[in-house]
């Protein structure tokens, strides 16, 4: 399955905590993140992480273009509701094209864990006869 992550600057450090926990479960499929964040995941977990460009040069819309071709199987999106920055990619919005294309998403650490925990057990394997 195709993973996508996104984490705000004030997030980083909590995806990365994420990715190292779940490493076994991550490394099982293809992870897709925005710039920063795949080369620090890479950096801290070892997993191989397709990059897009940063989310505040594009990063964002690659990102929603993938989901847009039904090509992103699970979208995690770790943001800070209340430091909003125009330089960050837009949550909001890619969360609606998610929501557009039957995506599962996660926007915080809670829902990422049974999202991850699901994927595991074989909960998301619906998403395969999509394609």
């Amino acid at each position: 399955m195709n993973l996508g992550i996104i984490a705000h600057n004030s997030k980083k450090v909590l995806i990365e905590d994420f990715c190292i926990a779940y490493k076994n479960i991550l490394a099982k499929h293809e992870v897709y993140a925005t710039g920063t964040t795949g080369r620090r995941i890479e950096e801290v977990a070892g997993l191989h992480v397709h990059k897009f460009l940063a989310g505040s040069v594009g990063g964002d819309k690659q990102f929603m273009e993938m989901i847009e071709r039904e090509d992103m199987d699970m979208a995690i999106l770790f943001y800070n509701p209340v430091m909003m920055d125009d330089k960050e990619p837009d949550i909001d919005k890619i969360s609606r094209c998610c929501d557009r294309y039957n995506i599962p998403v996660a926007t915080n650490i809670a829902t990422a864990e049974l999202l991850i925990l699901g994927l595991a057990r074989g909960d998301l394997d619906w998403r395969l006869n999509l394609k």
